[in-house]
């Protein structure tokens, strides 16, 4: 059940400055640059996201702040909370919180779906302590690890299954984290009062925040810019997360600078579906909002996972007067196939995107079917959630993701032989990898030798992004330096072929990637996912790519059609996943061509091993045994030049997670 927070009488803190405002708009490095001309601490003035929510509440007090849709039918009556409200919330958790023991040095790990009460466990969280975000599709050994290395003391989890079995997780958790005191129960909005039962041992329900002061923070807490909001934490699909520290003063900056760029005020209403572990919709998404008094949308528990809130989406702006739309690229290719069907969407002025470089075969699309142009950005973890940004007004090609916030330097050097940044400057026009400096440049990971690698000797964030930037200083990115397929020491930028493939109208979303070769290293391959109702055959992908693909070397070798194509739980095309595929097929290639050889013998299994690593498994167990070594010796013999792990061996069939392309 959803508690509405009661609208506080009083507060001890009153706000000491305006809710942030833009400026000017932008539309030029001058228009930005005219914004550096007064000292970051005159300009920014503000030091925590508390400081953020007490000047919001104090402005736009019985204004809506968040809106909550229990469904994506848009006659369905939502759940709203004001400024007022949210600030009452807020104030409530830090001092629930704060009762049970959690400091400005503690960790409060949060396990939540969209919902109204993640906002509370966020903002009251770093009022409180440190919050940790976390990702609910990952292992429960991937989360505990996180949660220890955090140190994490209360963990706020949602008190349902869901489509992820959160509550189930979250009582897993209290037993493999050690330093975890409390669970923090979050009711689901249609829970009846008194319907969940006692509550087992350590386990507290969020609504008992409710006997605590909303007016004010108990411990009497003054935060600093300088103070840890934040650990959220990058990758953790393969390998080891890493867990990012933002400072409070990263954390406002990111919301001031969103502001100025993209000219937000209090009569914008925008739907925010993307997940609230991810930067994406905490900061840009969600605190730049609500630090200029916009009214955020939480399109149902499932975001924009939910399928019906795509399918309603230009109902929902039609209904809610949305004024703008922010959703990765994949989602953007979600939304192009739902017909408008007569909804009125007049009232949005601006469409942004990010997390992944935007197709101009989509992004024509989406002007020739909505009359939107969309505006790129880029953000990333180590930067708060943002870097540059295209603001309205200004069209720009696609791949331009605008101009570095204000106050932000942006350097493009050459890469090494390793593929690393060097000391080298590339001039204007010229692609290298992306360097920053900035006030939102996070406090480094738990871990000090991740930080290290993160930067330069001297000190500059290698993002791994590759780009230029043009006469006009605007970055225009290519790909990431990890994603270059390296072709006998020729680097293959991705992009060449995605946009290619992308071009051709039964193409919904295209992805290349380096598939391994014994002799040039990587040879580039093609996947594509179709539009929906459209055919296409591989071998007419793949000369249509072909031909639009001038260097040679860089023609895709191979075109695979796939039913759906991998991504990650914030929507980025996870090329990790094709990488696999694609060296399953070139050993499964191989892999035949010896079985041809051998006649009697079944069709070996062959499976990805983790990344760089295929299995081969020869099952075969009525042929002679010194037939079955002949053939494993043939096979070790012909996959040994591939540049990757193969292990080949005998033995029962193994379970494949997807077929080996």
């Amino acid at each position: 059940m959803t508690t509405t927070p009661a609208a506080p009488r009083t507060t001890s803190a009153p706000p000491r400055n305006p809710p942030f405002a833009p400026t000017a708009p932008v539309r030029s490095l001058q228009d930005v640059q005219r914004l550096e001309a007064r000292p970051l601490g005159t300009a920014l003035p503000v030091q925590s996201t508390y400081e953020i929510f007490c000047n919001a509440a104090h402005a736009f007090g019985d204004k809506t702040a968040l809106t909550f849709l229990p469904t994506a039918d848009p006659a369905d009556e939502p759940i709203r909370w004001s400024y007022a409200q949210l600030l009452c919330g807020i104030h409530q958790t830090a001092n629930l919180l704060h009762m049970l023991g959690v400091g400005p040095q503690d960790a409060v790990a949060v396990l939540l779906p969209g919902c109204l009460e993640y906002h509370l466990a966020l903002w009251g969280g770093e009022a409180a302590g440190i919050v940790q975000p976390l990702n609910p599709m990952l292992t429960d050994e991937k989360i505990a690890a996180m949660m220890t290395l955090a140190h994490a003391k209360v963990l706020i989890a949602y008190g349902a299954e869901g489509d992820v079995g959160y509550w189930s997780k979250a009582q897993r958790l209290m037993g493999m984290v050690p330093t975890l005191t409390t669970l923090l129960r979050v009711a689901p909005h249609d829970e009846a009062p008194g319907a969940a039962g006692p509550l087992p041992e350590g386990v507290v329900d969020l609504a008992e925040r409710l006997q605590h002061p909303g007016d004010h923070l108990v411990s009497g807490r003054h935060i600093v810019a300088s103070d840890i909001a934040a650990y959220f934490h990058t990758g953790g699909t393969t390998g080891a997360p890493k867990l990012a520290r933002h400072s409070h003063g990263a954390q406002v900056f990111t919301a001031w600078g969103c502001v100025q760029m993209q000219g937000i005020t209090p009569g914008d209403v925008g739907i925010n579906g993307y997940p609230l572990f991810h930067v994406a919709g905490v900061l840009p998404g969600s605190l730049a909002a609500l630090s200029a008094g916009v009214e955020t949308i939480i399109p149902t528990t499932g975001l924009f996972r939910n399928r019906q809130v795509i399918a309603n989406y230009w109902r929902l702006v039609e209904h809610y007067h949305c004024t703008y739309l922010s959703a990765v690229p994949t989602v953007l290719a979600a939304l192009a196939n739902v017909p408008l069907e007569g909804a009125d969407i007049s009232t949005l002025r601006y469409c942004r995107t990010g997390a992944a470089i935007l197709a101009p075969e989509l992004a024509a699309r989406f002007e020739r079917l909505f009359g939107l142009h969309i505006h790129e950005s880029l953000g990333m973890t180590e930067m708060a959630g943002i870097s540059t940004i295209t603001p309205p007004g200004v069209h720009a090609p696609a791949g331009c993701v605008g101009w570095p916030l204000p106050y932000t330097q942006l350097r493009i050097v050459a890469l090494d032989a390793h593929g690393n940044a060097s000391d080298q400057d590339m001039p204007p026009g010229e692609p290298g990898m992306v360097l920053f400096q900035s006030p939102n440049l996070f406090s480094g990971f738990l871990d000090a030798a991740d930080t290290a690698k993160a930067f330069t000797p001297d000190g500059w964030l290698a993002t791994g992004d590759l780009g230029f930037v043009d006469e006009q200083g605007r970055l225009h990115l290519s790909g990431r330096s990890k994603d270059l397929i390296i072709r006998s020491g020729h680097n293959i930028d991705p992009k060449v072929i995605e946009d290619a493939l992308g071009a051709h109208p039964a193409v919904q979303l295209a992805a290349a990637v380096g598939a391994p070769d014994a002799y040039a290293g990587e040879l580039p391959v093609a996947y594509a996912t179709l539009v929906p109702g459209a055919e296409a055959t591989e071998a007419e992908l793949l000369a249509f790519t072909a031909e639009r693909v001038d260097e040679a070397v860089a023609r895709p070798r191979w075109v695979q059609v796939l039913g759906t194509m991998p991504v990650t739980n914030v929507g980025k095309i996870y090329k990790p996943d094709l990488r696999q595929r694609a060296a399953c097929h070139t050993v499964q290639a191989l892999v035949d061509s010896v079985c041809a050889e051998a006649l009697g013998q079944p069709r070996p299994q062959v499976q990805p091993e983790g990344d760089s690593a295929v299995r081969v498994t020869v099952t075969s167990a009525s042929a002679a045994p010194a037939d079955t070594d002949a053939l494993l010796a043939r096979l070790r013999e012909v996959l040994a030049p591939l540049p990757l792990t193969v292990t080949v061996a005998s033995g029962p069939a193994p379970e494949i997670d997807h077929p080996p392309a």
